[in-house]
């Protein structure tokens, strides 16, 4: 009696190896849209600004006093004027936010040379448009947002999931240096399926750490029960204390006395003592306070702002140092910088950039893969049929 070959066992590999199949197949065109998207938008306001008017500032004499820009007719008649921003290089123009219109939550970005006086206004291109519509495509997949935001906070659970299982596929089963070296690298003298399995394979293992951190980063955006849990876990809330102001007992404080905006701006800077980028909130009615958020020159991070806020009669309410935060909150506070890639400037945007750019690869060059597969057992079973 012949005994026929025993089929092989189906273990834990199998079913890892299944279960990156099958998710990939289903949500590839998904991941494939979200991922392209969100590589064009790395680069987003760089991308905008090299079609738009660039504002030149030559030093020359002295600045235009603050006072008489918040004064100026002509600024005065785009809107109200909310916040000034003030870069420490000179040849940098200063940002106005004016809120045109009382509805708008943030107003828009105007430039002023503040030698000059010139004011260059917001300017609006196609490219304006399309990144918007990529900004759609990245959250919502230009669908309504009802439907959209769950679609994508679902694939991007299954992108997760794929990242995981597919790390503990790139360990072969024997786990030597001699194979576990192969990983690393891509045969560019094999052939076009070898290649496409090492672009896959390779680039895949590279980028798995910023596309999990990416992922992890985006479901808070999709699911608020997610955002909430994670702000549990953390200790710190997600998205938090945006625009938040502290609780100040105005009974108390001298409100005779008046400063005007440069003699806040010249103690917030010798409160906050170094050069950098000081960003000022005008008081109004409601909220009589000079509120200061500045940046080091020399900072890493994007998010590494001091903050502080003076009463208009010159007491300090409110300061708070970012170095002296703790650790979850920085984290929390730093979510969406973290999931852009702008958390350490350009240099975190280039690798973000690359990691997105594998992304939006890894389901094109997963499916050949599983194509190429499709082939070879069809020959297999016809070689067998004509044995």
């Amino acid at each position: 009696m012949v005994m026929g070959k025993s089929k092989s066992k189906y273990g834990i590999r199998a079913f890892i190896n299944d279960v990156h199949l099958w998710l990939g197949l289903v949500s590839g065109i998904i991941i494939f849209l979200v991922c392209l998207s969100g590589t064009i938008l790395t680069f987003e306001k760089e991308i905008e600004n090299w079609f738009k008017e660039e504002l030149t500032v030559v030093p020359a004499g002295n600045k235009k006093s603050l006072t008489n820009i918040v004064n100026d007719p002509t600024i005065q008649s785009k809107g109200q004027l909310t916040a000034i921003t003030i870069p420490s290089d000179e040849t940098t123009p200063y940002s106005l936010s004016i809120k045109e219109d009382p509805k708008q939550r943030r107003g828009s970005t105007y430039e002023l040379n503040p030698y000059t006086a010139e004011i260059l206004a917001p300017q609006k291109t196609a490219v304006d448009d399309f990144m918007f519509s990529m900004f759609k495509m990245h959250r919502w997949l230009l669908m309504d947002i009802k439907w959209g935001r769950p679609i994508v906070g679902i694939a991007t659970i299954i992108f997760l999931i794929l990242s995981i299982t597919g790390i503990i596929l790139w360990f072969p089963k024997k786990v030597k240096w001699k194979t576990v070296k192969a990983g690393f690298k891509i045969k560019t003298n094999a052939n076009w399926k070898r290649i496409n399995h090492d672009l896959h394979n390779t680039l895949g293992f590279y980028s798995c750490l910023l596309i999990l951190i990416m992922g992890i980063t985006g479901l808070c955006w999709s699911f608020e029960g997610y955002r909430n849990g994670l702000s549990s876990l953390m200790g710190a809330k997600v998205f938090g204390n945006r625009g938040a102001q502290p609780k100040v007992d105005f009974e108390h404080l001298d409100t005779e006395k008046v400063i005007g905006l440069e003699e806040a701006i010249q103690l917030a800077n010798t409160t906050l003592n170094y050069n950098g980028t000081l960003t000022v909130s005008l008081p109004n009615e409601k909220n009589p306070v000079y509120g200061f958020r500045k940046i080091a020159d020399d900072s890493w991070s994007t998010v590494a702002q001091d903050q502080l806020q003076i009463h208009t009669s010159g007491e300090i309410i409110h300061k708070e140092i970012y170095a002296d935060k703790p650790l979850n909150v920085k984290i929390a506070s730093a979510i969406r910088p973290i999931h852009t890639g702008e958390i350490y400037g350009t240099f975190s945007k280039w690798l973000y950039f690359l990691a997105c750019l594998i992304g939006t690869s890894l389901p094109v060059t997963g499916t050949i893969i599983y194509f190429n597969k499709l082939k070879k057992k069809s020959k297999r079973r016809r070689s067998l049929a004509t044995a």
